[in-house]
C-alpha cells in the first residue's frame, strides 16, 4: 500500500498518528463529514502559502485538489447529508449509492491524512535530503494522484444531489487525475546530479572548485550561513541513525554527503559566522549520532561487539585461552609484543592459540547490515583468510581530510573562539572511525590539541581532551600522544584540576585508553598526582567518572611495577571502597585480584578494614565475573597476606557457605579458585583441631612461619556443610 510505503520510507522526525493508517470505523454520517472538512481545511490553510524549495509543482497540485474536496465537504455538511445517511443506515433502508459514497469518504479520510504527512514532510525536511530523495518523493505524489483517480472513478457523484458547479469541479478533478503522470522537476534533478558529481569528485581524489560549491550551496539552495549548513548536516545524520536498513541512498553514501556539506560549511562560511552560537550553546544536544557518548563510533556499537583492546568494532573476533574475545589484529599484536597475560582479566595465557568466534562474527555482520554499515567478509576454512571491512566511502574520507586541513589551520592560528570550535569539530570527526583518527593525527592535530589542554577556556579544554581521547582509540595514535612533549603530563593535569567535570572524566578515559599499551602503564602511573587523582575520581566522581577511573586503575594494576604507586597514591584504598559500589565493584575486585598477587599489595589490601568484607559481599551478590575476581583476591590474600590476614579471611562468617555455592554455580575460573580456597580452609580447620584451638601450626609444605603457601595441586577431599544463606 502507498500508505505503508510512505510510512517506511519518508524518515519523518516524528511518527504520524495511528489514524493515518486505519479506516475510521467509529466515524460515520455527520462526524465523518466534519472530520474530513477539518483535515482538508487544515491542509489548505497551513500549506497554501508555503514556498516549497523542492516538489513545488507536485505539492501545489495536490493542495489544489484538496481545495476541491473542501468545497465538497462543506456542501455535504450544509445539506445534512451525513444526518440522512445515518438515519437510513439505522433503518436498513440505505441506498447502494449512499453506502458506496460512505465507503469512499472513509478511504478519502486515509488519503487526506497521508497527503498531509507528505506535504508537511516536503515543507519541514532539509533541502539536501529532499534533493537526494527527489525521485522517490515525486513517486509518492504520483501514487496519491493515482489513488485520487481510483477513488473518484467509483465515487457516486451523480447520486449525491450535488450542485452543478461542485459536480463540474469533481468531474474536472476526475479527468485531471486520470491524465496525471509522474512529474520530476528537471531543475531539481539537475541539482541532485550536481550534488552527486561532487561526491564523484571526492571519490576520485579531486576537490571540487570552491566557486562551484558556492554556486550550489549558496546561490541555488539558498544555504547562506553556518547555522543553516549545520542544520542540514544534523538532518542527514538523523536519517542515518533512524533508518531501518532500507535507506536509499545507503547510509555510507549519505555519510559522504554529510562530509561534503561539513567541508563546505567551513570553506564557505569559516568560523566567525555562527561562532557565538557554538560558544553560547556548548552543551546543546545534537539530533544525530554526534550526541552519543564520548568515544563511540557514529552509530552506537553494542558493547559485546567492541574489542577490549582497540575499543573499535571487531572485524575478526577470536577467542583466546581465557575465554575472552578480541579482534584478531589487536590480540595478535598484544601477544607479539611479548605479553603472556589476558589484557582484560590479567590471567596467564595457557597458550597462544586463537580460535575464530564465528557466532559473534555472524551477529556483528547482522548488526552492520541492519545499521547500514558496510561489512564485507569471507568465511573460509582458514582463520587467517577471514577479514572484514567496515570502512566509510573514499569520498567521505577525502572530504573529511579536506575539512581537517581547514580545522588545523584554525587550531594553529585562529582566535581563541575559532580554536575552540575547531577542537570540537575534530573531536566529533575523531568519533567516526579509524580512518578519521589516523589522518587527523597525521595532519598534525595532536600538538595543537595538547596546547589547548592548558587553556583557561573550559570549553576549549574539554573539547581538546575529548578529541585526544577519541584519537587515542586508534592504536598508532597512542604512541604519537605519548611521544608529544609534555602531552601525558597535560592530560594528567586536566584529570587533577580540569575546568569541568566532563574534562576530568575524559582525561581519565584517555589514560585508560593509553594504558592499553603495556609499556605505557608504568610511565602513566609515575606521573605526579596521576594515581591520586584517579583514586579521588573513583571515590567522589559521577557514575561515569567512577567507571573511567576504575578502568584506568585496573589497567595500571596489570603492570607489576605499579603496585607501590597504587598503594602510595591511594589507589588500593579507593578500590577497596569501590567494592560497595555496584557500578564499579567488578572492575575494582579485578584490580585488587591483580595487586594482591604481590606480597606488598597483599599486605596493603590486608590492612584495609573493609577489604575482606567487601570481597565477601562481592562473592555473595556480585556478577559472575565479580565473584570470580573476589574469590581470586581472597585466595591470594590467604597465600601472601600473612597469618593475620589469612585468619581474618578464613574466620569470616559464611565463608564456607559462599565457597560451597561458588563451587556449584561459579564460572570455571571461579570454581577453580573456590576449590583452592576451600583447601586452605580445610587445612586451617585440621590445624585447629590438632592444636586444640584456632591457630597455625604449619602447612602442607612444612612451613612453620604461619603463612599459607599451599600446594593446590594436591587433591584433598573436603566436606563443607553450612546453613542455607
Amino acid at each position: 500500500m502507498a500508505s505503508a510505503a510512505i510510512f517506511s520510507s519518508l524518515r519523518r522526525r516524528r511518527s504520524p498518528s495511528l489514524e493515518a493508517f486505519l479506516a475510521p470505523v467509529d466515524l460515520s454520517g455527520v462526524s465523518l463529514i466534519q472530520t474530513l472538512a477539518s483535515i482538508s481545511t487544515e491542509i489548505v490553510s497551513c500549506f497554501r502559502g508555503v514556498r516549497f524549495t523542492f516538489q513545488r509543482k507536485n505539492a501545489r497540485s495536490l493542495i489544489r485538489k484538496i481545495e476541491i474536496f473542501v468545497v465538497l465537504f462543506e456542501f455535504l455538511a450544509d445539506s445534512n447529508w451525513g444526518s440522512r445517511i445515518k438515519k437510513r443506515t439505522s433503518s436498513s433502508s440505505v441506498f447502494f449509492s449512499e453506502l458506496t459514497a460512505l465507503l469512499c469518504l472513509k478511504e478519502l479520510y486515509l488519503l487526506l491524512y497521508r497527503s498531509k504527512i507528505l506535504i508537511d514532510y516536503c515543507a519541514q525536511s532539509s533541502k539536501l535530503w529532499l534533493l537526494l530523495q527527489n525521485p522517490s518523493i515525486s513517486g509518492y505524489f504520483h501514487d496519491l494522484n493515482q489513488e485520487i483517480s481510483t477513488l473518484l472513478d467509483v465515487f457516486p457523484v451523480n447520486d449525491l444531489c450535488l450542485s452543478q458547479d461542485i459536480t463540474e469541479q469533481i468531474e474536472l478533478l476526475q479527468r485531471q487525475s486520470r491524465k496525471s503522470k509522474l512529474y520530476i522537476d528537471h531543475n531539481d534533478e539537475s541539482l541532485r546530479e550536481t550534488f552527486y558529481s561532487f561526491l564523484d569528485a571526492f571519490e576520485s581524489g579531486e576537490i571540487p572548485s570552491p566557486v562551484d560549491l558556492r554556486t550550489f550551496f549558496v546561490e541555488k539552495l539558498k544555504i547562506k550561513d553556518s547555522e543553516s549548513c549545520r542544520n542540514e548536516i544534523e538532518f542527514l545524520e538523523e536519517q542515518i541513525v533512524n533508518h531501518d536498513g532500507d535507506l536509499e541512498p545507503t547510509g555510507s553514501v549519505i555519510n559522504g554527503f554529510v562530509a561534503i556539506t561539513r567541508y563546505c560549511r567551513f570553506l564557505l562560511f569559516g568560523f566567525e559566522d555562527g561562532l557565538e552560537w557554538w560558544i553560547e550553546n556548548p552543551k546543546k544536544p545534537r539530533k544525530g549520532f554526534v550526541a552519543q557518548e564520548i568515544g563511540d563510533t557514529f552509530i552506537t556499537v553494542p558493547k559485546d561487539f567492541v574489542c577490549p583492546i582497540s575499543l573499535d568494532l571487531m572485524t575478526d573476533p577470536v577467542i583466546i585461552s581465557t575465554g575472552q574475545t578480541y579482534d584478531r589484529s589487536s590480540i595478535a599484536r598484544w601477544i607479539e609484543e611479548g605479553h603472556c597475560t589476558c589484557p582484560k582479566t590479567g590471567q596467564m595465557l595457557m597458550d597462544s592459540r586463537i580460535v575464530p568466534n564465528r557466532a559473534l562474527k555472524n551477529l556483528i555482520v547482522q548488526w552492520c547490515t541492519a545499521s547500514g554499515i558496510s561489512y564485507e567478509s569471507e568465511f573460509t576454512d582458514s582463520p587467517n583468510e577471514c577479514f572484514a571491512s567496515a570502512l566509510p566511502t573514499k569520498a567521505a574520507v577525502e572530504a573529511n581530510k579536506a575539512t581537517v586541513s581547514i580545522l588545523i589551520k584554525y587550531l594553529a592560528d585562529g582566535s581563541e573562539a575559532a580554536q575552540t570550535v575547531a577542537a570540537r569539530e575534530i573531536r566529533l570527526l575523531a568519533k567516526t572511525g579509524r580512518e578519521n583518527r589516523a589522518f587527523i593525527a597525521e595532519a598534525g592535530a595532536i600538538p595543537h590539541l595538547c596546547r589547548l589542554l592548558k587553556s583557561e577556556n573550559a570549553i576549549a579544554q574539554e573539547n581538546s581532551v575529548t578529541a585526544m581521547l577519541n584519537l587515542s582509540i586508534y592504536e598508532k595514535n597512542k604512541s604519537r600522544i605519548m611521544e608529544e612533549g609534555d602531552c601525558l603530563e597535560s592530560i594528567v593535569s586536566v584529570l587533577v584540576c580540569g575546568l569541568t567535570v566532563e574534562a576530568q572524566e575524559n582525561a581519565a578515559a584517555t589514560l585508560f585508553s593509553l594504558s592499553a599499551v603495556h609499556e605505557y602503564k608504568k610511565r602513566i602511573a609515575i606521573v605526579d598526582q596521576c594515581v591520586e587523582a584517579l583514586a579521588s575520581l573513583l571515590q567522589n566522581g559521577t557514575p561515569r567518572g567512577k567507571k573511567d577511573a576504575v578502568t584506568a586503575l585496573y589497567n595500571l594494576s596489570t603492570h607489576p611495577d605499579n603496585c607501590s604507586r597504587m598503594i602510595e597514591g591511594g589507589g588500593v584504598s579507593s578500590l577497596v571502597g569501590a567494592l560497595k559500589n555496584e557500578g564499579v565493584a567488578e572492575e575494582a575486585a579485578g584490580a585488587l585480584a591483580l595487586l594482591v598477587r604481590q606480597s606488598l599489595g597483599a599486605e596493603a589490601i590486608g590492612k584495609e578494614d573493609s577489604a575482606v568484607t567487601g570481597l565477601m559481599g562481592m562473592m555473595r551478590c556480585g556478577t559472575p565475573r565479580g565473584k570470580e575476581n573476589a574469590v581470586a583476591a581472597l585466595l591470594e590474600l590467604c597465600r601472601s597476606g600473612g597469618a593475620a590476614v589469612a585468619e581474618k579471611v578464613l574466620r569470616a562468617p559464611a565463608i564456607a557457605g559462599l565457597l560451597q555455592t561458588l563451587l556449584f554455580t561459579g564460572t570455571k575460573r571461579a570454581r577453580r579458585k573456590a576449590a583452592s580456597l576451600a583447601r586452605v580452609f580445610q587445612r586451617r580447620e585440621n590445624a585447629a583441631m590438632r592444636s586444640g584451638g584456632y591457630g597455625f601450626v604449619g602447612n602442607s609444605n612444612g612451613n612453620r612461619d604461619g603463612s599459607f603457601t599451599t600446594d593446590v595441586s594436591v587433591p584433598i577431599s573436603i566436606s563443607i556443610s553450612v546453613p542455607v544463606l
